[in-house]
């Protein structure tokens, strides 16, 4: 076995560390009275800036919370004016809409301007539907009245009671909102 010796730098730092004299504490100073008030009212006066920043720092960041919350509502509220702005515009489009669907359905083959209004009547449909406007699918979904306008009430045979079986004028919607809803007939 070898015989462990201490290493010379090792026991070099302890023996300084060992060595190395306690703090001893400074002898008490004499402070003048003048001095030490002006020390006591300049730490008050530290602890009432101190305070007041904290109050000015608090109502800053509420102030900055109440603008952001108000910017918020303003944003959702110029939102839902639009929406709603639009949804009158294109509520008084929509019989416009329903006339031409109607008259093509009848539309005799042999002039050739029907072309025409039908070409009219697809880009009215495009640029309603652009605008965020979707045409309900009535027909074989359960009546809703939130949906659903019931017109006529009819008894039909392998329908459930309740679902809608015909569409008499179709419904739409602008987003998530109800523009006009559709009529129906209703299975009895």
């Amino acid at each position: 076995m070898t015989n462990k010796k201490d290493h010379p730098s090792e026991s070099g730092r302890r023996n300084a560390a060992q060595k190395q004299p306690e703090p001893q504490a400074e002898p008490a100073m004499l402070i003048p009275p003048e001095v030490a008030a002006e020390h006591e009212g300049l730490r008050t006066r530290l602890a009432e800036v101190e305070s007041r920043e904290a109050e000015y720092k608090e109502g800053w960041q509420r102030a900055v919370a109440d603008f952001q919350n108000y910017k918020r509502r303003v944003d959702g509220e110029a939102a839902e004016t639009y929406q709603l702005a639009l949804a009158t515009v294109v509520k008084r489009y929509l019989p416009i809409l329903d006339d031409l669907e109607r008259a093509l359905a009848h539309r005799p083959q042999e002039l050739a301007w029907v072309d025409g209004i039908e070409l009219i009547f697809r880009k009215l449909q495009t640029i309603l539907e652009n605008e965020g406007v979707k045409r309900m699918q009535a027909e074989g979904q359960p009546f809703d009245p939130n949906f659903h306008e019931a017109v006529a009430q009819e008894a039909v045979e392998g329908v459930e009671s309740g679902m809608v079986i015909g569409v008499i004028q179709p419904g739409y919607m602008l987003g998530e909102r109800v523009i006009r809803p559709a009529m129906v007939r209703v299975a009895q």
